[in-house]
């Protein structure tokens, strides 16, 4: 638990054996805050894993945090995705050290694009002001339709249609490498 050591890496294959707590840990997440979550699939995880574009935080055998990234527009875009950590590690600084290699992965692959996501997360809000995001309009992130439609398992989808995708509950954040 907390005070344990834990380590935060890239994933790997391996990993993959973690991918069903993970996805039940984010419906669980998800269904106590009361707030939207995209949900993922096993093999859209599993992908993201393989591929060397998530990072992982483990300890004891178990792991501890997740996220992913995920390209947009040619390239010109990366989100970062599902962060989420165990409820036994919250408050531990597993999400800063996540964060912080995420985007450091982000950078290496895609070194032009601009790095966004949304959240309803004061933490992650400001994990991301102390690398550099600064909060957008909607309009300032991707347009791509599929990055949309992953909104439509959130609880807040409809608020998100009724202001035609202007708007929502999240909040937009953006790192733009040239500033």
């Amino acid at each position: 638990m907390k005070g344990d050591t834990y380590t935060v890496r890239t994933a790997q294959p391996s990993d993959c054996i973690y991918v069903d707590a993970i996805i039940q840990a984010i419906a669980e997440s998800a269904r106590q805050r009361g707030t939207g979550i995209c949900r993922r699939s096993y093999e859209q995880l599993k992908e993201k894993i393989e591929n060397g574009n998530a990072v992982i935080a483990t300890c004891n055998n178990a792991w501890t945090g997740f996220c992913y990234l995920q390209s947009w527009d040619n390239n010109a875009f990366v989100s970062h995705c599902a962060l989420i950590i165990a409820e036994e590690y919250r408050n531990s600084g597993i999400a800063v050290e996540i964060k912080r290699q995420i985007f450091e992965l982000s950078r290496k692959l895609y070194p032009d694009a601009k790095i966004f996501g949304l959240t309803t997360s004061g933490a992650v809000m400001k994990i991301n002001t102390r690398l550099g995001y600064k909060p957008v309009t909607y309009s300032e992130i991707t347009h791509d339709e599929i990055f949309w439609n992953a909104c439509r398992s959130c609880v807040n989808y409809p608020i998100l249609l009724s202001k035609q995708k202007k708007q929502c509950i999240c909040t937009a954040m953006i790192f733009e490498p040239s500033k």
